[in-house]
């Protein structure tokens, strides 16, 4: 049973959201990092993301049971009341929003409009648009901005860099998964751009947004705010993103690809944030 509670807060996104988090705190820091703020910053943002997760859950139960791949969720399966389901992501959000307002105003706030866009902007827009994805990356592009204002208390242009290339980064990582899930997409109603626009299309995005994540992560460098190793390293990975990704106009095997393509995208983003971190402490 309480596996099931766990399982609700969708514990793979807290940590893929933690990681940028914590590479916004670091990137912020210089080098001198207050390891309480960040600890308090990790666990407040860990548990509005895990309330946003749980009501997501809620929201998107009866689509979820017309996916293969969220079928046996708790809330579809209705293993778990939603009363009680409601309740643990309210007490979840409320404590979170507690630790990150005890850090200043503007990372509790910034952390909310994440919650807000995932939950209310999101949940609408994925069900009527093929833009939803879009809406989407918005709150997806905010735990690094949580992280780099709870040590500036302040958004600035760093914090924007910060939010844009969260936004490129996550839509070939999405478009990715639309197309090898699109059949579950097409099983619960749900117009990704796969379905819409068709794949040749999203293979066009894909490489769009790609382009756009190597120019705003080379402005770190060019902006003064990060060194060259931070860029010959995040350059390269992402030339071999964007190349995988041209190679799959090609693909024979489109699934496959779009596999290949996701699984990368995730170790591209590692990339940036552990660049970003590392050279937080000698780029002062």
């Amino acid at each position: 049973m309480l596996r099931n509670y766990y399982l609700l807060t969708k514990p793979g996104i807290i940590r893929g959201n933690i990681i940028a988090a914590l590479a916004g705190f670091l990137f912020a820091a210089r080098g001198n990092v207050n390891i309480s703020t960040m600890f308090e910053m990790a666990s407040g943002l860990s548990l509005v993301i895990a309330s946003g997760c749980v009501f997501n859950n809620y929201i998107d139960r009866t689509i979820d049971r017309k996916m293969d791949r969220t079928k046996k969720r708790a809330l579809a399966k209705r293993t778990i009341p939603v009363k009680n389901a409601l309740t643990f992501g309210t007490v979840l959000g409320v404590l979170g929003v507690l630790f990150l307002i005890n850090i200043n105003t503007i990372t509790a706030l910034t952390a909310c409009l994440g919650f807000f866009f995932y939950v209310v902007v999101y949940s609408i827009w994925k069900r009527k648009s093929e833009y939803g994805t879009l809406v989407g990356s918005i709150s997806g592009a905010v735990p690094p901005v949580v992280g780099y204002v709870a040590v500036t208390n302040n958004f600035d242009v760093p914090a924007l860099l910060l939010f844009a290339v969260l936004v490129a980064w996550q839509m070939p990582h999405f478009y990715s998964i639309a197309i090898y899930r699109m059949s579950d997409y097409k099983d619960a109603g749900i117009p990704v751009l796969p379905i819409v626009r068709g794949i040749k299309n999203t293979k066009i995005q894909i490489l769009f947004y790609i382009c756009a994540f190597i120019v705003i992560t080379s402005l770190f460098t060019f902006l003064g705010y990060a060194g060259y190793p931070y860029l010959i390293i995040i350059s390269l990975v992402s030339l071999v993103w964007l190349y995988i990704g041209v190679k799959g106009f090609n693909a024979k095997d489109e699934i496959k690809w779009a596999k290949k393509m996701f699984g990368f995208s995730l170790l591209n983003l590692l990339a940036f944030c552990i660049m970003l971190s590392v050279d937080s402490f000698f780029h002062i």
